[in-house]
């Protein structure tokens, strides 16, 4: 739909993007990988994007301990065993199993999975055999496998040994996943808060990240209120030694599996938190193309910065004694960092790790390093500042296409409909399925202040009900909110039911709920019925 200017200034014919996935694939092919190629940002960073990265569904990538109920976890989403499948209190999980929709049920080993181009696996490649042989697809007929894909990783040891005996970087695969999935999920024990030293460089490892990571502190049936609050505590404590960031990372608290609750004590909590997970995974779909224009930014950014550093290095290399120089320039590149910086007016935020980058340059060889090219960088800008925004305008029609894109099945639909829907007869919900008014219960002791505020032909005006509804210290716009659901005939005045209503929807919101948009029919008074 949108026309994409050339580097003359003339227009091209219009290309049709038909997705936002689309649109970000040639984007990148034509703009982006350009500059990523000419000064090696695969071997510095991550390996090039393919089709697969724009086109597949959105993943969830789950991260923890042994142990803290991953594999569990999956098997609760979607209430399904999957091939590969174990589960014990011991290091079972020992692979990086995919999660994924097929037709057929079965496993795919690694070595097949990088061969295929439908897959977004293929640059999983680099991490050897010794990774590929820890690496499985489990492929099943799942209606949440039809909206999602969820990665299970092998349960995070401490010790120095186990991560040798790996045999393959595990926080470098991990990141590698970190960077295209949508939601990194850490996984915590509500009896094994303390964080391995591999558990520390993974949780770094996954740094520019934060947006993506959620925390479940899970089995927390197991344990009373007073000691569920002191491991929250201590759980929000260890986090932020390790993830330097000013927001909080949100915190889901709850059992999640199908078992019955050992200390019942914080069920409604249970269920609150373990909706606002749910809800948040289910709007994974609808939000897949803003992460993936999110994600390319980001990586834009990081490749232009990279640019700048590989082409300043080039240009301080002598004719001779380059290895000496070489040596020189790798130790001072904190202040090539900050020369760079002030020259193009780049955030701090922008720039790689140095102690990495410093790393990864000890074993390049500078002489084959290019020199800086504009027009690879102006391309580079223009995709930032013209064709990304017009992406952005197709996200939201997107969007707007299709509402109602979210996950189904599984756990999901087990709390949607029903008397066990979440808040399902609380708050404005109270008293759905009786036949009683359910105001009638408190009705006496709100007809005695009723008959206080000297009523008029059985009703009291604005004004007197007024002194008595701001009592409550309840801010004048939810009062507001209150009056006009009570004063059901919109008389200006309330009758001794309005008045009891009244009352109720205070009750209900001094409570913690949200009160109704309209009000609803089990709460209309009973003599206002036959007006409905």
């Amino acid at each position: 739909m949108f026309s994409w200017s050339t580097r003359n200034g003339r227009k091209k014919d219009p290309e049709l993007f038909q997705t936002v996935s689309d649109g970000l694939r040639r984007l990148y092919r034509s703009k982006l990988y350009p500059l990523e190629e000419a000064y090696r940002f695969h071997e510095f960073h991550s390996p090039a994007l393919e089709d697969a990265d724009f086109d597949n569904k959105p993943m969830v990538l789950l991260v923890g301990q042994y142990s803290t109920g991953k594999t569990t976890f999956i098997r609760h989403l979607m209430e399904q065993d999957f091939p590969g499948m174990r589960i014990g209190p011991e290091p079972t999980t020992d692979s990086f199993i995919a999660v994924m929709y097929g037709e057929q049920e079965g496993l795919v080993p690694g070595n097949a999975l990088v061969v295929d181009p439908k897959k977004p696996f293929r640059k999983l490649n680099a991490f050897g055999n010794a990774f590929l042989n820890r690496f499985v697809c489990a492929q099943m007929p799942n209606p949440v496998l039809e909206s999602i894909s969820i990665i299970d990783t092998p349960g995070i040891l401490s010790g120095e040994k186990q991560r040798i005996s790996r045999g393959y970087d595990f926080a470098a695969v991990l990141e590698w996943f970190a960077e295209r999935v949508d939601r990194i999920i850490l996984l915590f024990d509500a009896h094994k808060l303390d964080i391995s030293d591999e558990f520390s460089e993974v949780i770094r490892a996954l740094k520019n990240h934060e947006d993506k990571m959620r925390v479940v502190l899970n089995k927390a049936d197991q344990i009373g209120t007073q000691q569920l609050m002191r491991v929250y505590g201590a759980l929000m404590w260890s986090l932020g030694k390790i993830v330097n960031t000013p927001e909080v990372i949100r915190v889901y608290i709850g059992s999640f599996w199908a078992q019955p609750l050992l200390v019942p004590d914080n069920r409604k909590l249970f269920e609150a938190e373990e909706q606002d997970l749910f809800r948040d995974i289910q709007s994974l779909p609808r939000n897949a193309a803003l992460r993936k224009l999110n994600d390319l930014i980001k990586r834009a950014r990081l490749a232009k910065v990279h640019a700048y550093i590989i082409s300043t290095l080039k240009k301080e290399m002598p004719l001779f004694g380059k290895e000496n120089k070489k040596k020189e320039l790798i130790s001072n590149l904190g202040e090539i960092y900050m020369r760079i910086e002030k020259e193009h007016q780049i955030p701090p935020g922008d720039f790689p790790k140095l102690t990495k980058m410093q790393e990864i340059l000890f074993i390049q060889d500078f002489t084959k390093f290019q020199s800086l090219k504009p027009k690879l960088l102006e391309g580079v800008e223009d995709m930032l500042a013209n064709d990304i925004a017009k992406l952005m305008t197709m996200v939201r029609q997107e969007e707007a296409a299709l509402p109602n894109q979210t996950v189904q099945g599984g756990a999901f639909d087990g709390t949607a409909n029903g008397p066990f829907g979440h808040g399902y007869g609380e708050g404005a919900g109270e008293g759905i399925d009786e036949l009683e008014w359910v105001v009638a219960r408190d009705k006496p002791t709100y007809d005695e202040i009723f008959y206080t505020l000297s009523p008029v032909n059985g009703k009291v005006s604005g004004a007197m009900a007024k002194k008595e509804m701001v009592k409550s210290k309840l801010p004048n716009t939810v009062l507001g909110k209150i009056w006009k659901l009570a004063d059901v005939d919109k008389d200006g005045f309330l009758d001794d039911e309005e008045f009891a209503l009244a009352n109720h929807l205070i009750k209900v919101k001094l409570e913690g709920h949200e009160l109704p948009a309209e009000l609803p029919g089990h709460l209309v008074p009973p003599s206002k019925r036959q007006q409905e």
